[in-house]
């Protein structure tokens, strides 16, 4: 089962991603894809948001006669990926306390 991802949570990815290292956005596409189902055309409006924010921050390097666009985190973006893990961890737990209440209740009901 997949479960949709919120704008919070796809900002807090990516700058965990990007707290790691500075990355270009194809290998920062490639890094998330790893783990979970994005895809391109989902990350680089992420992108563009965040550095809108200023969360990120941009450079050019250049790479087999052209340029690639590297994302960096800036303290402001380091500082909304903390946020974004408190909110993370807080809402976790609620939604446990759910999924842990009706797990429980179900055994008991089935031991009845």
């Amino acid at each position: 089962m997949s479960m949709p991802l919120s704008a919070e949570l796809l900002d807090g990815i990516v700058l965990a991603v990007l707290q790691q290292s500075d990355a270009y956005g194809y290998a920062l596409t490639q890094q998330i894809q790893a783990v979970i189902s994005i895809s391109p055309s989902t990350l680089y409006p992420v992108l563009r948001r965040l550095k809108a924010q200023g969360a990120l921050t941009t450079y050019d390097q250049p790479y087999e006669g052209r340029n690639r666009r590297y994302y960096r985190i800036t303290p402001a973006g380091s500082k909304l990926l903390q946020e974004t893990e408190t909110n993370w961890q807080t809402f976790k737990q609620q939604i446990e306390h759910f999924l842990t209440d009706a797990g429980n209740q179900a055994k008991k009901e089935d031991q009845s």
